[in-house]
């Protein structure tokens, strides 16, 4: 279920299927990188001004699923305007900060981003570009990424499939709000 804060802004409320943290697995694979599952959680917030602020962490796991090393962090801000029109602004760990451009899709939970601009620092290794596809899928949060370097063309590299993480606040206020159930429990379903 999607819920849409009091305190957040009007503009981000087609974006509120994005709000909270979300952890899962996916798959890693891109020429001259090392191919791997991977783990990630990723983390969208707001503090009642105009956008989300976006932080995402992955690590590689083993074949067992046990984290083995640091993959990827990213952290950014996401915005969008009357038009559905969303833009990111993202920073990497690797030395690339991003500019990306996209829609929210008409009737579904669904952005579509691809880079508009892409700096990076010396120690960065080659990039030139990508794209994104988000999703909110029967609860979950799909996505995947493609990526392109001056020697490799527009490929799919990462996607992962993450599940909200509900804090033990949450699973409170969710208590809290139950209906009375009658004492068998079994009268509720009729």
């Amino acid at each position: 279920m999607i819920q849409i804060p009091s305190d957040l802004d009007p503009a981000l409320v087609p974006l509120a299927f994005l709000l909270g943290t979300w952890e899962g697995a996916g798959v890693s694979d891109f020429p001259g990188a090392e191919k791997c599952n991977f783990g990630q959680s990723v983390t969208f917030s707001h503090d009642g001004r105009d956008f989300l602020e976006y932080h995402s962490h992955s690590w590689v796991l083993d074949q067992e699923g046990n984290k083995v090393r640091p993959l990827e962090s990213e952290s950014g801000y996401w915005r969008i305007d009357k038009d559905r029109k969303v833009e990111v602004v993202m920073v990497r760990d690797d030395g690339v900060v991003e500019v990306w451009y996209g829609e929210l899709a008409d009737q579904k939970p669904q952005i579509d981003l691809a880079t508009d601009a892409v700096a990076r620092t010396a120690a960065s290794g080659p990039y030139s570009g990508g794209k994104r596809l988000y999703g909110y899928v029967k609860s979950d949060l799909m996505w995947v990424g493609e990526k392109a370097t001056p020697e490799v063309p527009l490929r799919p590299y990462m996607s992962a499939h993450l599940k909200k993480v509900v804090s033990p606040e949450e699973v409170a206020e969710m208590a809290r709000n139950l209906p009375d159930m009658p004492d068998d429990g079994i009268a509720f379903f009729k």
